[in-house]
């Protein structure tokens, strides 16, 4: 697993976790990398400080290991800090409000995964029944979409996927 800090075009700074360099590469190609506050397709990675752990002992240039140097005293103990939610529950308002938002999206609409584009067509030219439904599309098929006049919109969450 590796974080990045990401950055949109509206300046918009937030990490993310990606299952390889590579993985985050293919993601940001396929157009499915987007921003966590405001849902902006374009999105690059931020310049960010390298995390390194020190060794444990270093080595002089003779070949002999030298002393670690010694550790800070251990701060005084503090206070207790209020325990923090759960990884799978929003902690921050705009976690929350994006928590409502996906739970009422796939409330109120069906998942269409991959058939997005082929079925927002179908039901704007009248060949399928008009309902509300969310499903996956890369950046060009939405920018087609929008062009023939079939109104879409980026959604700032990935969808549970379900079998269709």
């Amino acid at each position: 697993m590796i974080q990045y800090t990401l950055k949109c075009a509206e300046g918009h700074a937030f990490d993310s976790w990606f299952q390889s360099a590579s993985a985050y590469d293919k993601l940001a190609a396929a157009g499915m990398v987007s921003c966590a506050v405001c849902g902006g397709g374009k999105v690059e990675k931020a310049i960010m400080a390298p995390r390194v752990r020190p060794g444990r002992e270093a080595v002089s240039s003779v070949g002999e290991p030298e002393p670690a140097p010694p550790l800070a005293p251990a701060p005084a103990p503090k206070a207790p800090t209020p325990k923090a939610p759960a990884l799978s529950q929003p902690s921050g308002e705009v976690e929350q409000a994006l928590a409502e938002l996906k739970k009422k999206v796939e409330e109120n609409s069906d998942y269409v995964g991959k058939e997005f584009v082929s079925e927002a067509r179908k039901m704007h030219l009248g060949d399928a029944p008009e309902r509300s439904i969310h499903g996956e599309a890369n950046l060009e098929e939405a920018k087609e979409l929008a062009e023939e006049g079939i109104p879409v919109m980026p959604l700032p969450f990935m969808p549970n996927r379900k079998t269709n």
